[in-house]
């Protein structure tokens, strides 16, 4: 699958970043690369293969604890967002509210 570098303009300006031209091409073929790849995947037949949550076995748990640590401080979070309130990342409604 082909993405063209004016879809790479579109979603970084939907992401706000700055590309370079150069930046531009160089991920439209990046890009395009990865989806040939996953398109290939998409192509294997895996109705024999049972469904994993882990590719390899592993002994134990190998994921990290889930504790509290340091984080960004929250005006760096929220320097670039285009809209803020009450400390939060003002988006647009995407969901209907149900009665």
């Amino acid at each position: 699958m082909q993405i063209s570098r004016d879809e790479v303009a579109h979603v970084a300006w939907l992401a706000r970043l700055a590309l370079t031209e150069d930046e531009l091409s160089r991920y439209a073929e990046q890009l395009s690369g990865i989806l040939s790849h996953v398109q290939r995947l998409q192509e294997l037949d895996v109705a024999d293969i049972p469904p994993t949550a882990m590719a390899v076995e592993a002994e134990g748990n190998v994921v990290r604890p889930d504790e509290p640590r340091p984080s960004w401080p929250q005006e760096a979070i929220l320097a670039n967002a285009a809209d803020i309130e009450a400390g939060f990342f003002r988006v647009r409604a995407i969901l209907e509210e149900s009665a």
